[in-house]
């Protein structure tokens, strides 16, 4: 049997400085950009060169629909909001057998913004509830 991860879901486990803050359904953002620098050389008119500056990383952001685990972030935040230092975390995407796929170290984390849900009878969506993460740089584990 051949495993194919098109046919199957993929959810996000998400760690903050020991905290285990449950699982997401979709992780967005995860990204670098390194700003380039053009310097054009004296008497050198053939090309300019393109040198390497600062990496700058784009924010994290999870969703979920709302469930026990929306409890976690809440406490979290009231803990992390007194005080706000960047922690490591780990983002671990996981099949839906909660199988590791690949996971990613995160340091320097600090929360940017949290959606919570919003509820109305009227339409069938579920609740869903978004965090936003800055952080500092990531790379495979």
């Amino acid at each position: 049997m051949t495993d194919n991860i098109f046919a199957t879901s993929v959810f996000f486990r998400l760690a903050i400085g020991g905290n285990d803050l449950g699982a997401f359904h979709t992780c967005s953002g995860m990204g670098a950009e390194v700003e380039m620098e053009s310097y054009a050389e004296g008497g050198n008119n053939g090309f300019t060169w393109q040198l390497p500056g600062r990496v700058t990383w784009s924010n994290i952001t999870l969703t979920r629909p709302v469930t026990a685990d929306t409890a976690k972030i809440a406490r979290w935040l009231d803990e992390t909001l007194k005080r706000v230092r960047p922690k490591d975390g780990e983002i671990v995407a996981l099949k839906p057998d909660l199988t590791p796929i690949i996971s990613w170290q995160v340091t320097g984390i600090v929360p940017v913004r949290w959606q919570g849900p919003s509820f109305d009878p009227a339409t069938s969506q579920a609740a869903v509830e978004t965090l936003e993460i800055a952080h500092q740089g990531l790379r495979p584990s």
